[in-house]
């Protein structure tokens, strides 16, 4: 987990007044913070800084968020939090399975945009003393480093975002054990509802596809009927 006064944000927005006013308002939270006004201007200044998380619009002139999210997600597993005008759901899930951690639709009182943002940062994996369960699991080709938080594929890391690792540490602490949509949502540090644990739905079915030569039809990360979703390894 990374603390708020260590954390390095990146917002994108090309507004200018919204920029400057959510750069003071995390500045004054504890944040490091730096800002771009476009995709491209984006892309260049992660050409050379990393990020502890970006906190992206999705309507930009040019490309617009949820492309460079979709982008990003090729080269890097930095978070990101989407800014969304749409109010439908379905517009927000489409963020998510452009690989988004997490959204925000406007208007929003900053103090839940911190919320957020921290929540995000709290799920960030770090090594773990754990004593209790496996600490390598096995899903076919696949070997998971339980403490490491990190997923292979022989010499090869597979790449997981801040929810996806999320995920893969709840699972492993409950391997073989069913787990609820709702107790996921919460799990996950987001808010109870029926468009969280959809939102939930779509980083299970990103997950699947990192982990299972069938994803639609899944040998480790299974649905099962009425209780959520179970994890069990070779």
């Amino acid at each position: 987990m990374t603390d708020a006064n260590e954390a390095h944000l990146l917002i994108v927005d090309d507004d200018e007044r919204i920029r400057g006013l959510l750069q003071k308002f995390l500045i004054r939270n504890g944040f490091w913070v730096t800002s771009a006004r476009d995709a491209a201007h984006a892309r260049s200044v992660l050409s050379g800084l990393e990020f502890d998380l970006i906190v992206m619009d999705v309507m930009m002139p040019g490309e617009d968020g949820i492309s460079l999210t979709r982008s990003l997600r090729e080269t890097i597993t930095t978070p990101i939090l989407l800014l969304t005008a749409k109010g439908e759901t379905d517009d927000r899930i489409v963020g998510l399975e452009a690989g988004a951690d997490d959204y925000l639709p406007k208007p929003f009182e900053p103090k839940e945009l911190l919320l957020r943002i921290n929540a995000i940062l709290r799920r960030v994996p770090v090594a773990t003393d754990a004593q209790n369960g496996p600490k390598i699991l096995a899903l076919g080709d696949l070997r998971y480093d339980v403490d490491r938080g990190e997923l292979a594929h022989g010499e090869d890391t597979v790449r997981l975002t801040a929810t996806e690792s999320a995920l893969m540490k709840i699972f492993a602490a409950n391997m073989g054990e069913p787990i609820s949509r709702g107790q996921l949502v919460e799990d996950l540090g987001r808010d109870k509802g029926q468009a969280q644990e959809r939102a939930v739905d779509v980083q299970i079915t990103r997950l699947r596809r990192k982990i299972e030569a069938d994803p639609k039809q899944p040998r480790y990360l299974q649905t099962v009927r009425g209780a959520g979703y179970m994890l069990g390894s070779d």
